[in-house]
């Protein structure tokens, strides 16, 4: 038995409560009803996690997001070299997009998410990203900062970084160079990883074998479901998946997984990919993963057969629904999404309804 297995045993049996966001009637004095909503954990980072955790916290108040920090470019990047802090940019994005619909949440919302305009240092800079860092550095740990923000947002569920050193994720990519479109290159960095030229072949992080936040992995071990992406492929889904204590928690849990897929490809990281590709790679990177439910916009599947024999590598079913904006534009409708995710769990899930 692995030390890393040890570790996980010790936290499914002793999880961390912590859960200081939740609604007060999820977190009253009387004890939880098994059943009666399901303990949901959503892994990504950017707009695609902001997406899901939108979604999900319309049928859930028991709702934990674990965010990637390999973040290195904008504000985050900035902060990220002046102070060496993680970056804080997607946790704020996650906690903005946990706020409740009502004026408090929403005021927030906006105020966290403001930049500065200026000539000068503060130029870009986010609210939400100098409030986070602040509290790290006056408390000095990063799960009851990010608590403590969540409790001032009223945001409806947790935020918590997926390991607590900040990475960097270096890609392996063919043709980055244009005058040499046969060969392989590392690419560093999330933000030049996002928007680079060639093809992705795989990705990695530095350090890498970095420790999981433990608050992550209970999470995770603790969940009735486990909802990863949608978002930029190689580097926020991806990037979970390359943290071992939290790989390892994604195989164990009991819980059932879903995976959302995006609603187009990627320019940059992948441009020309169909809805199968997506996941061909993520097996590549975690072949012992399964999958229950592959959830994808119906109107973004153009070879549902393909879709189908993917998914089933993974042991998955595949949901289609529509998920999309009516805009045209490729974002997803948190109200549609949270439809398609309360199907799913009703549809798939061992316990039953959760209503």
């Amino acid at each position: 038995m692995t030390a890393r297995t040890l570790r996980l045993g010790r936290l499914r049996r002793g999880v961390p409560d912590g859960r200081v966001n939740r609604p007060v009637e999820a977190r009253g004095g009387k004890p939880r009803r098994r059943g009666a909503q399901p303990k949901v954990v959503a892994l990504g980072g950017g707009m695609g996690l902001s997406a899901s955790l939108a979604a999900l916290r319309r049928i859930t108040g028991d709702l934990t997001a674990v965010v990637t920090v390999a973040d290195d470019g904008g504000s985050s990047g900035r902060l990220r070299d002046e102070l060496g802090v993680l970056p804080p940019g997607d946790l704020r994005k996650a906690l903005a997009a946990l706020c409740g619909d009502d004026d408090w949440g929403q005021t927030w919302a906006r105020v966290i998410q403001h930049r500065f305009e200026s000539k000068g240092d503060l130029h870009e800079h986010a609210v939400g990203n100098l409030l986070i860092v602040a509290l790290w550095e006056q408390l000095g740990d990063h799960v009851q900062a990010l608590d403590l923000v969540g409790k001032l947002l009223g945001a409806h569920g947790r935020v918590l970084p997926m390991s607590a050193v900040p990475l960097e994720l270096q890609a392996l990519v063919r043709g980055h160079d244009p005058n040499r479109p046969e060969e392989t290159d590392t690419v560093r960095g999330q933000a030049t990883v996002a928007l680079t030229p060639g093809e992705v072949q795989s990705v990695h992080l530095v350090p890498n074998d970095p420790p999981a936040v433990p608050e992550a992995v209970a999470a995770v071990l603790d969940a009735d479901w486990v909802v990863l992406g949608p978002g930029s492929w190689f580097s926020s889904v991806i990037p979970h998946l390359l943290v071992p204590e939290l790989l390892d928690a994604l195989t164990q849990t009991k819980a059932r997984r879903v995976l959302s897929l995006n609603l187009a490809p990627q320019p940059g990281e992948t441009e020309g990919f169909s809805p199968q590709r997506h996941l061909e790679v993520l097996g590549r990177h975690a072949p012992k993963l399964a999958l229950d439910v592959v959830l994808a916009d119906e109107a973004a599947v153009p070879d549902r057969d393909s879709l189908t024999e993917a998914a089933n590598r993974f042991g998955a079913a595949v949901e289609l629904a529509p998920v999309a904006r009516a805009d045209g534009t490729s974002r997803h409708d948190p109200e549609l999404l949270a439809a398609a995710y309360d199907r799913i769990f009703r549809m798939h899930g061992r316990i039953g309804p959760w209503r």
